[in-house]
Protein backbone atom coordinates (compact mmCIF):
# COMPACT_ATOMS: atom_id res chain seq x y z
CA UNK A 1 0.00 0.00 0.00
CA UNK A 2 2.80 2.24 0.42
CA UNK A 3 5.04 1.63 -2.35
CA UNK A 4 2.74 3.89 -4.97
CA UNK A 5 3.20 6.93 -2.56
CA UNK A 6 6.81 6.30 -2.33
CA UNK A 7 7.39 6.16 -6.22
CA UNK A 8 4.83 9.55 -6.30
CA UNK A 9 6.88 11.36 -3.84
CA UNK A 10 9.79 9.92 -5.55
CA UNK A 11 8.79 11.51 -8.54
CA UNK A 12 7.63 15.22 -6.92
CA UNK A 13 10.98 15.51 -5.46
CA UNK A 14 12.81 14.47 -8.56
CA UNK A 15 10.37 17.43 -9.99
CA UNK A 16 11.15 19.91 -7.75
CA UNK A 17 14.73 19.31 -7.63
CA UNK A 18 14.92 19.78 -11.52
CA UNK A 19 12.95 23.24 -11.21
CA UNK A 20 15.44 24.63 -8.17
CA UNK A 21 18.25 23.55 -10.28
CA UNK A 22 16.78 25.63 -13.42
CA UNK A 23 15.93 27.93 -11.18
CA UNK A 24 19.29 28.34 -9.95
CA UNK A 25 20.74 28.51 -13.43
CA UNK A 26 18.14 31.07 -14.85
CA UNK A 27 18.93 33.64 -12.16
CA UNK A 28 22.56 33.11 -12.28
CA UNK A 29 21.73 34.58 -16.19
CA UNK A 30 20.50 37.10 -15.11
CA UNK A 31 22.71 38.60 -12.24
CA UNK A 32 26.08 37.58 -15.20
CA UNK A 33 24.25 39.65 -17.86
CA UNK A 34 23.77 42.31 -15.52
CA UNK A 35 27.26 41.97 -14.05
CA UNK A 36 28.55 42.53 -17.62
CA UNK A 37 26.73 45.27 -18.19
CA UNK A 38 27.94 46.96 -14.81
CA UNK A 39 31.40 46.31 -15.80
CA UNK A 40 30.85 47.43 -19.13
CA UNK A 41 29.61 50.68 -17.79
CA UNK A 42 32.06 50.93 -15.59
CA UNK A 43 34.33 50.67 -18.41
CA UNK A 44 33.28 53.02 -20.70
CA UNK A 45 32.72 55.92 -18.24
CA UNK A 46 36.04 55.73 -16.94
CA UNK A 47 37.53 55.73 -20.72
CA UNK A 48 35.69 58.64 -21.69
CA UNK A 49 35.93 60.64 -18.15
CA UNK A 50 39.66 60.23 -19.44
CA UNK A 51 38.66 63.28 -22.38
CA UNK A 52 38.47 66.60 -20.71
CA UNK A 53 37.36 68.15 -23.86
CA UNK A 54 34.85 65.77 -24.37
CA UNK A 55 33.62 65.98 -20.87
CA UNK A 56 33.43 69.80 -20.37
CA UNK A 57 31.49 69.48 -24.00
CA UNK A 58 28.87 66.88 -22.61
CA UNK A 59 28.37 69.15 -19.64
CA UNK A 60 28.27 72.42 -21.80
CA UNK A 61 25.51 71.52 -23.81
CA UNK A 62 21.91 69.33 -24.16
CA UNK A 63 23.63 66.22 -24.86
CA UNK A 64 23.44 65.22 -21.66
CA UNK A 65 19.57 65.74 -21.79
CA UNK A 66 19.98 63.95 -24.96
CA UNK A 67 20.73 60.48 -23.26
CA UNK A 68 18.40 61.07 -20.32
CA UNK A 69 15.77 61.28 -22.50
CA UNK A 70 17.19 58.08 -24.54
CA UNK A 71 17.30 56.28 -21.35
CA UNK A 72 13.65 57.27 -20.34
CA UNK A 73 12.56 56.41 -23.28
CA UNK A 74 14.22 52.95 -23.97
CA UNK A 75 13.01 52.17 -20.25
CA UNK A 76 9.39 52.49 -20.94
CA UNK A 77 9.59 50.29 -24.51
CA UNK A 78 11.53 47.60 -22.76
CA UNK A 79 8.76 45.60 -22.31
CA UNK A 80 7.98 45.38 -26.13
CA UNK A 81 12.06 45.32 -27.23
CA UNK A 82 13.36 42.50 -25.05
CA UNK A 83 10.01 40.80 -24.89
CA UNK A 84 8.10 40.68 -27.92
CA UNK A 85 10.91 41.53 -30.69
CA UNK A 86 13.69 39.45 -31.80
CA UNK A 87 16.70 38.43 -29.45
CA UNK A 88 19.12 40.44 -31.62
CA UNK A 89 16.36 43.67 -30.50
CA UNK A 90 16.55 42.44 -27.37
CA UNK A 91 20.51 42.45 -26.70
CA UNK A 92 20.57 45.73 -28.82
CA UNK A 93 18.16 47.09 -26.44
CA UNK A 94 20.07 46.28 -23.45
CA UNK A 95 23.48 47.30 -24.67
CA UNK A 96 22.30 50.62 -25.67
CA UNK A 97 20.81 51.30 -22.40
CA UNK A 98 23.70 50.43 -20.75
CA UNK A 99 25.71 52.53 -23.24
CA UNK A 100 23.87 55.28 -22.52
CA UNK A 101 24.14 55.35 -18.67
CA UNK A 102 27.89 54.81 -19.20
CA UNK A 103 27.64 58.22 -21.40
CA UNK A 104 25.72 60.07 -18.59
CA UNK A 105 27.50 58.84 -15.63
CA UNK A 106 31.22 59.66 -17.26
CA UNK A 107 31.11 63.54 -16.78
CA UNK A 108 29.87 62.95 -13.24
CA UNK A 109 33.22 60.27 -12.42
CA UNK A 110 35.49 63.24 -14.41
CA UNK A 111 34.59 66.23 -11.83
CA UNK A 112 34.96 64.21 -8.67
CA UNK A 113 38.29 62.96 -10.23
CA UNK A 114 39.35 66.88 -11.36
CA UNK A 115 37.96 67.70 -7.22
CA UNK A 116 40.53 65.40 -5.98
CA UNK A 117 37.34 62.70 -4.50
CA UNK A 118 38.07 59.64 -6.51
CA UNK A 119 37.94 57.49 -3.30
CA UNK A 120 34.40 58.92 -3.53
CA UNK A 121 33.81 57.14 -6.44
CA UNK A 122 34.96 53.47 -5.12
CA UNK A 123 33.13 53.93 -1.51
CA UNK A 124 30.00 54.59 -3.92
CA UNK A 125 30.54 51.32 -5.47
CA UNK A 126 31.02 49.00 -2.55
CA UNK A 127 27.95 50.88 -0.72
CA UNK A 128 25.82 50.11 -4.13
CA UNK A 129 26.54 46.84 -3.93
CA UNK A 130 26.63 46.27 -0.43
CA UNK A 131 22.81 47.85 -0.44
CA UNK A 132 21.22 46.07 -3.77
CA UNK A 133 22.86 42.97 -2.82
CA UNK A 134 21.54 42.67 0.35
CA UNK A 135 18.11 44.33 -0.96
CA UNK A 136 17.77 41.47 -3.85
CA UNK A 137 18.74 38.72 -1.48
CA UNK A 138 15.81 39.58 0.36
CA UNK A 139 13.77 39.67 -2.38
CA UNK A 140 14.88 36.21 -3.52
CA UNK A 141 14.12 34.60 -0.15
CA UNK A 142 11.34 35.96 1.55
CA UNK A 143 8.18 34.48 2.05
CA UNK A 144 6.12 37.78 1.92
CA UNK A 145 4.35 39.13 -1.21
CA UNK A 146 5.72 42.32 -2.90
CA UNK A 147 3.71 42.20 -5.48
CA UNK A 148 1.43 45.22 -3.72
CA UNK A 149 4.38 47.27 -3.32
CA UNK A 150 3.94 48.24 -7.05
CA UNK A 151 2.09 50.63 -7.85
CA UNK A 152 3.51 52.89 -4.69
CA UNK A 153 6.93 52.45 -6.10
CA UNK A 154 5.92 53.26 -9.72
CA UNK A 155 4.06 56.46 -8.23
CA UNK A 156 7.25 57.43 -6.00
CA UNK A 157 9.59 57.10 -8.78
CA UNK A 158 7.78 59.28 -11.08
CA UNK A 159 7.59 61.83 -8.21
CA UNK A 160 11.24 61.37 -7.52
CA UNK A 161 11.98 61.86 -11.60
CA UNK A 162 9.89 65.14 -11.38
CA UNK A 163 11.50 66.62 -8.75
CA UNK A 164 15.12 65.71 -10.03
CA UNK A 165 14.18 67.21 -12.99
CA UNK A 166 12.45 70.73 -11.73
CA UNK A 167 15.54 71.26 -9.26
CA UNK A 168 18.10 70.50 -11.95
CA UNK A 169 16.17 73.18 -14.39
CA UNK A 170 14.91 75.47 -11.44
CA UNK A 171 16.07 75.50 -8.16
CA UNK A 172 19.21 73.92 -8.50
CA UNK A 173 19.35 73.44 -4.83
CA UNK A 174 21.53 71.44 -3.25
CA UNK A 175 19.48 70.50 -0.21
CA UNK A 176 16.73 69.24 -2.48
CA UNK A 177 19.32 67.43 -3.94
CA UNK A 178 20.46 65.71 -1.31
CA UNK A 179 16.82 64.85 -0.28
CA UNK A 180 15.51 63.38 -3.38
CA UNK A 181 19.33 61.00 -3.74
CA UNK A 182 18.26 60.01 0.15
CA UNK A 183 14.51 59.32 -1.56
CA UNK A 184 15.91 57.43 -4.48
CA UNK A 185 18.08 55.45 -2.68
CA UNK A 186 15.41 54.29 0.49
CA UNK A 187 12.95 53.99 -3.23
CA UNK A 188 15.11 51.84 -5.27
CA UNK A 189 16.38 49.37 -2.72
CA UNK A 190 12.92 48.61 -1.78
CA UNK A 191 12.24 48.16 -5.71
CA UNK A 192 15.22 46.25 -6.16
CA UNK A 193 13.81 43.72 -3.74
CA UNK A 194 10.38 44.03 -5.80
CA UNK A 195 11.83 43.21 -9.26
CA UNK A 196 14.00 40.51 -7.56
CA UNK A 197 11.00 38.49 -6.16
CA UNK A 198 8.99 39.32 -9.57
CA UNK A 199 12.25 38.08 -11.91
CA UNK A 200 11.66 34.56 -9.72
CA UNK A 201 8.46 34.46 -10.57
CA UNK A 202 8.82 34.55 -14.26
CA UNK A 203 11.02 31.26 -14.54
CA UNK A 204 8.52 28.39 -15.91
CA UNK A 205 10.69 24.85 -16.43
CA UNK A 206 11.46 24.41 -19.88
CA UNK A 207 9.80 27.81 -21.46
CA UNK A 208 11.35 29.06 -24.23
CA UNK A 209 11.10 32.35 -22.99
CA UNK A 210 13.51 31.88 -20.61
CA UNK A 211 16.44 33.32 -21.75
CA UNK A 212 14.05 36.76 -22.75
CA UNK A 213 12.56 37.09 -18.85
CA UNK A 214 16.25 36.89 -18.20
CA UNK A 215 17.71 39.35 -20.08
CA UNK A 216 14.68 41.45 -19.30
CA UNK A 217 15.37 40.84 -15.46
CA UNK A 218 19.17 41.72 -16.19
CA UNK A 219 17.96 45.32 -17.78
CA UNK A 220 15.78 45.67 -14.89
CA UNK A 221 17.65 44.71 -11.69
CA UNK A 222 20.76 46.67 -13.56
CA UNK A 223 18.66 49.90 -13.90
CA UNK A 224 18.32 50.01 -9.99
CA UNK A 225 21.95 49.02 -9.62
CA UNK A 226 23.22 51.69 -11.67
CA UNK A 227 20.50 54.46 -10.17
CA UNK A 228 21.40 53.92 -6.53
CA UNK A 229 24.95 54.18 -7.54
CA UNK A 230 24.73 57.77 -9.07
CA UNK A 231 22.64 58.54 -5.99
CA UNK A 232 24.55 57.28 -3.51
CA UNK A 233 27.75 58.82 -5.48
CA UNK A 234 26.01 62.31 -5.15
CA UNK A 235 25.27 62.41 -1.45
CA UNK A 236 28.86 61.19 -0.81
CA UNK A 237 29.90 64.47 -2.85
CA UNK A 238 27.63 66.41 -1.14
CA UNK A 239 28.39 65.30 2.53
CA UNK A 240 32.15 65.75 1.88
CA UNK A 241 31.40 69.47 0.45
Amino acid sequence: MNEPRRQFGSVAETGSVAIDQGLRQYMLGVYNYMALAVAGTGLFSMLMASNEALMYQIAATPLKWVGFAGILAIGWFSPRLIMGGSKAMAHGAFWLYAALWGVMIAPMLFFFQQAGAAQDIYRAFFITAAVFGSMSLWGYTTKKDLSGWASFLFMASIGLLIAIVVNALIFQSTMMSLITSCGVVLVFSAVTAWETQAIKSWYQEGSSMNERTSIFGAFMLYGSFVTLFVHILNILGIMRD
